[in-house]
């Protein structure tokens, strides 16, 4: 899926810099770190106490680099970069990625850069490379990252709507996953208020993951960005989800988790959020709900309990230097708007509670016929006031 070229992409077409120029830029060259091999974490961290950074083993010598612990094949591919030796693996695969970069429009932007965000340059294991599609610039803004279940509830949905329609309207910036359920409402919620929203993807941008969010993707391309660690081709990966949520994590100065399980990787991103020093809030459920059962585990954790959008914005604190982006922010009502009903519907929706009720237990509890209560019910439902669920009817205002 190809998108707006970043202004870094259209200074090297005009400059029409080569291709083994480019692997001279910061960029290039954190590209080369991220392709070494046997180049893993406790090697990194320890050559960083011989050198100010990274970038500075590409000018050692061979002897060096083999006395720091580097492999042959990693010794070799710097090697190469030094050289410019175009046919060696790791330049050659380093070239066909920035290739495709070009092609599709795709930004790289590397550890060392000053467009990379300073919040994610400090957490563990920080991404060498970002590749980027759309506005770059949203990678400085004050984020809050928004995740949740891919099997949401109705009302999950329209918390994760109305929060990030919400929060972005008070100067956040929605960060999502660009998943199924909370990711997609989220991402969307923000969209739709007219508000930029940033997704993180554990794969290629040209592979976007998953299919019924290409429409989404295509929105937060035009009106936002999409970020992945991995270069183009690179398929999505049941492995990939849990390192993509380290930077959504790392990205924001907090995470919101609307709704989660007990096995939900909302929860590896909420844990990973404590790890880095983030802020995690949590929306409440219903005792009964398996998608609640996550957020309130992270409640007695002590996650912050959330019901409005000023909840999350007093934890934030006035250090926080959000902001805001409309003149009148307009705080997320928690009274629905009831002026279009009338009193038989309005009886039904007092009934109605967060828990399931059959249509028995709310004939008996308002009075109504089943055609009055069934007519009342389909009333809350156009209304966005009410659904149905395992169990019967449950409100949603």
């Amino acid at each position: 899926m190809a998108g707006p070229e970043c202004p870094a992409i259209v200074v090297f077409k005009e400059a029409k810099m080569s291709e083994k120029e480019f692997l001279k830029t910061p960029a290039g060259q954190w590209l080369v770190l991220s392709l070494l091999p046997r180049f893993g974490i406790p090697l990194r961290e320890r050559i960083l106490n011989s050198v100010d950074n990274l970038t500075d083993i590409l000018s050692l010598n061979a002897s060096t680099l083999r006395a720091m612990g580097l492999a042959a094949d990693a010794v070799e591919a710097i090697g190469a970069w030094q050289t410019d030796d175009a046919s060696q693996t790791v330049m050659a695969r380093a070239l066909a990625i920035h290739r495709q970069c070009l092609e599709q429009g795709i930004g790289v932007i590397g550890q060392g850069q000053d467009a990379y965000p300073e919040c994610l340059r400090h957490i563990h294991n920080a991404p060498r490379v970002l590749y980027t599609l759309g506005d770059p610039g949203l990678l400085k803004r004050d984020q809050l990252g928004v995740v949740g279940s891919r099997n949401a509830s109705r009302a999950g949905l329209d918390h994760a709507r109305q929060f990030s329609a919400e929060l972005s309207r008070r100067g956040l910036l929605i960060t999502s996953g660009l998943a199924l359920g909370i990711d997609g409402a989220a991402h969307a919620g923000a969209l739709d208020a007219g508000f930029p929203t940033l997704a993180v993807v554990g794969c290629g941008l040209d592979r976007l993951y998953p299919a019924q969010h290409r429409a989404l993707a295509h929105r937060i391309i035009g009106h936002g960005l999409i970020v992945s660690e991995y270069p183009p081709g690179t398929q999505a990966r049941a492995a990939y989800f849990p390192q993509r949520n380290r930077i959504i994590s790392g990205l924001a100065r907090g995470v919101l988790v609307v709704e989660a399980s007990l096995r939900s990787g909302s929860l590896i991103t909420a844990r990973t959020a404590l790890e880095q020093g983030r802020e995690v809030f949590a929306i409440p459920g219903s005792v009964h709900s398996p998608v609640a059962r996550g957020c309130h585990q992270l409640i007695r954790q002590g996650a912050r309990l959330v019901e409005t959008a000023d909840d999350v914005l007093e934890e934030l604190g006035t250090w926080w230097s959000m902001q805001p982006e409309a003149p009148t922010p307009k705080a997320v009502s928690s009274e629905p708007d009831m002026s279009s009903l009338d009193s038989r519907e309005i009886a039904v929706f007092e009934a109605l509670g967060y828990d399931p009720l059959s249509t028995d237990a709310l004939s008996v509890a308002t009075g109504l016929p089943a055609d009055q209560l069934l007519q009342a019910l389909l009333i809350l439902e156009l209304e966005g006031l009410a659904h149905t669920c395992p169990g019967g009817y449950q409100r949603i205002g």
